[in-house]
């Protein structure tokens, strides 16, 4: 199996360190999250309250994401606060490469057979996986694939094109799908979860990098027109 980004990793194994309490950083409090805890069984479906949950943070991200980066011109995307910083434009690759990447990765644990056994060794709820994840207090280099000088997509508006296309696949497959999500279970490196959760992370992942993209507009340099 491939692996998860490493940017998410030290997010992640903050729940280990703080013992399934992370610290909470919210410093750019755009979309709040509201899940709730899921660590036991489900049934072979998804509740009508897990479906409205997980829809509901997917599409406030990807609204998000466009809402970040709405008007801004070419100047202004390329912009970099620092040599060693990702521009805005740099965000928005990233995250439409990171879409289909973990999708992917979900799609791929969801063919094969449901392995409810693993469930206990889920150590996080639901909400503290969204908080670890979106938490930009713990940074790390991400994976050379998902670089955005490797993207496949070489513009910005090729980027969010994806985006939107991918994340629609996505919000559609969480309203109709029948499989068991929850036991469904991926045992990474970095942390054991659920598909459902796996979805929620996806999310979390796409503010996370919306909030870098704030954070990039704040920077004292960052051009005014």
């Amino acid at each position: 199996m491939k692996k998860i980004s490493l940017c998410l990793l030290p997010a992640l194994l903050s729940l280990s360190a703080y013992n399934g309490t992370p610290i909470i950083k919210n410093s750019f409090p755009k979309i709040k999250t509201m899940i709730a805890t899921q660590t036991t069984p489900a049934t072979a479906e998804l509740t009508a309250k897990e479906r409205a949950d997980a829809i509901k943070l997917l599409t406030q991200t990807e609204a998000g994401v466009f809402d970040a980066v709405k008007d801004l011109n070419e100047t202004q995307l390329n912009f970099k606060p620092a040599a060693d910083k990702w521009s805005t434009g740099d965000c928005v690759k990233h995250i439409a490469a990171a879409e289909k990447t973990l999708w992917d990765m979900a799609e791929a644990s969801l063919k094969q057979p449901a392995n409810p056994e693993k469930r206990a060794e889920i150590k996080f709820s639901d909400e503290q996986l969204i908080t670890a994840v979106e938490d930009r207090s713990h940074k790390s280099k991400t994976f050379a694939a998902l670089e955005p000088a490797n993207s496949p997509y070489k513009t910005e508006p090729e980027a969010l094109a994806a985006f939107k296309e991918n994340r629609a696949k996505l919000i559609t497959f969480v309203g109709s799908t029948k499989l068991d999500l929850r036991n469904h279970v991926l045992v990474l490196p970095l942390g054991t979860y659920d598909a459902y959760q796996f979805i929620l992370l996806i999310a979390a992942h796409t503010n996370r990098h919306t909030r870098q993209i704030d954070e990039v507009k704040a920077d004292a340099g960052f051009p005014k027109n």
